[in-house]
């Protein structure tokens, strides 16, 4: 039953950080593309809550859950696609931390945008393209990590 209730808690993390990763990155490039800084501000404030409180909470359960139910079924987290899962899933927080950071940024720059009636400044504009390139190699690890998880293919690692 414990195992059964991790497997539960594990897609749940999963599919949580494929939804929010794609609807964040999806309306953060929506209201990008308007180019209306009151519109990107409110963006990206909520973009901001979601990814901390969503992102986080299941950046933190996916790799508590994954080693529990691991031990449960008596593989070692080293075993070929547990341990390609793993690196894959610290690459992508490799990517993700400095996202957070960003987003962080691009709202406060796109709020004194808005607070001072000016266009967005070319800070919020590298910003923006540095976030998009560093989303889609993460979103592709989470890809792959979901595939390694339902596969569980039989990899040599070493």
């Amino acid at each position: 039953m414990l195992y059964l209730a991790l497997k539960y808690l594990h897609i749940i993390g999963a599919a949580v950080l494929l939804g929010t990763g794609a609807g964040i990155a999806f309306f953060m490039a929506m209201a990008h593309r308007s180019g209306e800084p009151e519109l990107i501000a409110g963006t990206a404030c909520i973009v901001v809550i979601a990814d901390c409180l969503f992102t986080a909470s299941a950046v933190v359960l996916q790799p508590i859950t994954g080693i529990a139910m691991a031990q449960l079924a008596g593989y070692s987290v080293f075993d070929g696609w547990i341990a390609v899962s793993i690196v894959l899933y610290i690459v992508i927080g490799l990517f993700w931390l400095p996202v957070i950071w960003m987003q962080i940024r691009m709202r406060d720059l796109t709020f004194e945008a808005v607070r001072t009636h000016s266009a967005l400044p070319p800070e919020y504009h590298r910003l923006f393209k540095l976030w998009f390139a560093c989303g889609i190699p993460a979103f592709a690890a989470i890809l792959v990590v979901v595939w390694l998880m339902i596969a569980r293919p039989s990899l040599s690692v070493g």
